[in-house]
């Protein structure tokens, strides 16, 4: 766990906390490839050591497969989706030759034959309708999913499920009514909200936070090198992350006790306090006072 991390587990579990409800945690454990062997366990254990308490067991989307699996049969019983055997330079290459806008698929395998059995992703159709939400922080969003993305795979070639479908399924089947999380994940929400559509299940509110970035204007994260957190001294990130937030605990908090951080933050919290913007340099929280 990392100070980006922090930020949108602190910002999630005040609004749960401030409106009543729960608070999940799950593992999106969804590319075993690129998992670490324990990571789980040490996310869990930092949750616990900076104060976070959560409701029930903790979800794993890796024990999930069969739930995705139905899902997706259930997009194709409507027909809703096809196999791609198309390769990113494929697409990338088809793009350029038609002069599209980079990024959005081009529809090449829409329509394949159905019944292939190579190798193949499968790509949800997507219609030419704007999906439109409301986020506290960020505004009114409106994306055309068909004009932004295209086609999204919602299964990977090497068989494995997508986050986007992934996300949707569990939401559902773990009640969840407002997803709070960074801004990094907010043009995922319109493909979200399709997919919910496509497949008659509840739409959640949602609530995009700003993301940490480093000098460099790139998001925390273990692949831009994160620091890890100080899990023997929760108290000082903690207070960053609530003035990354917008929030503005006393200056003598910051070297107070967790239980008297976590109780002002709980009775303090104020999203309309939230910046907007979606991204922030760490280097602007670090040091104030």
């Amino acid at each position: 766990l990392h100070f980006g991390s922090l930020i949108a587990a602190v910002g999630s579990y005040l609004q749960a906390r401030r409106r009543g409800g729960t608070w999940l945690v799950r593992m999106e454990d969804l590319d075993p490839p690129r998992e670490v062997p324990g990571a789980a366990d040490l996310i869990l254990r930092a949750l616990e050591a900076h104060g976070f308490e959560w409701e029930g067991e903790v979800l794993y989307q890796s024990t999930r497969a069969e739930a995705y699996m139905e899902a997706l049969r259930e997009l194709e019983r409507g027909e809703r989706v096809f196999r791609c055997t198309c390769s990113r330079k494929m697409i990338a290459e088809r793009i350029a030759a038609e002069g599209r806008r980079p990024g959005v698929y081009p529809g090449t395998c829409r329509s394949a034959d159905r019944s292939i059995h190579e190798p193949h992703a499968v790509r949800v159709i997507t219609e030419g309708r704007s999906i439109r939400f409301d986020d506290p922080v960020q505004g009114t969003i409106e994306e055309d999913v068909a004009k932004g993305v295209g086609d999204f795979i919602i299964r990977r070639s090497d068989g494995l499920f997508a986050y986007q479908l992934a996300v949707v399924i569990d939401d559902a089947a773990q009640g969840v009514t407002e997803v709070v999380r960074g801004s990094d994940l907010l043009y995922s929400t319109a493909r979200q909200i399709f997919l919910q559509s496509a497949l008659d299940l509840p739409t959640p509110g949602y609530l995009h936070l700003p993301v940490a970035v480093n000098a460099g204007g790139e998001k925390l994260s273990k692949q831009t090198h994160a620091a890890p957190l100080d899990t023997s001294d929760p108290v000082p990130a903690l207070w960053r992350a609530l003035r990354f937030l917008g929030q503005q605990p006393p200056r003598e908090l910051r070297s107070g006790s967790l239980a008297d951080l976590w109780t002002w933050a709980e009775e303090h919290w104020d999203p309309g306090s939230v910046p907007r913007r979606m991204g922030i340099p760490e280097v602007e929280t670090g040091s104030r006072t």
